[in-house]
């Protein structure tokens, strides 16, 4: 069924206001039903860069979403720690963590699946089987899945609790001359981008911690602790205290990145204590070749 929408206000370009007006739509799929011809006003088809009019009324068609089913593929998986209760992957970069729009297979549940013999806990549905916690596609690292739906909980209350450590490795933009450091800014939904998260009064409390390990003059390798896990909280963070990460296509805006396809952030060090057995957790893995690579040739 069609939607009309009154634009608010001139001036703007169609695919950024209409994400702005449709909570839980993406400007990438607002642009993709506009490359469709799925935006009319006055039956004429309207493109993503048409500069809005107050006032006006455009008829977007928003296909009814197709039903998602998730199969188990054999993708191969860097296995860190597994038993019967829980498993630790280092995920690569690039690869996505559940299917979504844009991203139907070919992801860390996907292989989960067929590693697991789809012995995952279901609490999160069944598209997110196993999930407690994320991290960002362009992001490589540590992610721990459950696979019984009683330690789900467990292990959800630990997080909650900011029992379960989770220490990064950032390579970031310019020289940081402070030892350690701690960012306390609250972040909230970016008003003026959809996609991305900022620094806002309004926004949830954030808390990050972090310490130079290295620092040269136009790129600073930093290890950073989570106290609370708010969506892109470090990339935000970091880029809040004007030392983005390297790679990252949200926040390091027009800087180079020193021919990375993602972000140089890494999740290299989870601990906790097994909510089962009892006993304490540190797993560790080491950062992908290319932070090595682009912090020897900047360091």
């Amino acid at each position: 069924m069609p939607q009309h929408i009154r634009i608010p206000e001139s001036g703007q370009r169609l695919d950024r206001c209409l994400a702005g007006l449709l909570p839980g739509q993406s400007r990438s799929f607002i642009q993709k039903l506009l490359a469709e011809g799925r935006a009319t006003l006055n039956g004429k088809s309207l493109k993503p860069s048409w500069k809005t009019v107050a006032g006006s009324i455009v008829e977007l068609d928003i296909p009814e979403p197709e039903p998602m089913s998730v199969a188990a593929q054999d993708i191969p998986l860097d296995v860190v720690y597994e038993d019967d209760y829980l498993i630790v992957v280092n995920k690569p970069q690039g690869m996505v963590v559940h299917p979504a729009v844009g991203h139907r297979d070919q992801t860390l549940v996907n292989a989960l699946l067929n590693h697991c013999a789809g012995q995952l806990s279901d609490l999160n549905g069944v598209i997110r089987p196993g999930i407690v916690h994320r991290i960002d596609k362009d992001t490589s690292g540590l992610l721990l899945v459950v696979k019984d739906n009683s330690v789900h909980a467990a292990v959800a209350d630990k997080i909650r609790r900011h029992e379960i450590r989770r220490v990064y490795q950032a390579v970031v933009h310019g020289h940081v001359a402070t030892q350690n450091g701690t960012i306390d800014a609250p972040i909230g939904r970016d008003p003026r981008h959809r996609q991305r998260m900022a620094v806002r009064p309004d926004g949830k409390p954030a808390v990050s911690h972090f310490q130079t390990i290295k620092a040269g003059d136009k790129a600073s390798w930093l290890e950073v602790s989570l106290e609370t896990g708010r969506t892109h909280q470090i990339r935000v963070h970091l880029q809040y205290i004007g030392h983005p990460v390297i790679g990252d296509p949200l926040y390091a805006g027009n800087r180079s990145a020193y021919g990375l396809t993602g972000q140089a952030l890494h999740a290299g060090t989870l601990a906790f204590i097994h909510p089962v057995t009892g006993q304490p957790l540190t797993l560790t893995c080491p950062v992908p070749d290319s932070y090595e690579k682009i912090a020897g040739e900047l360091l």
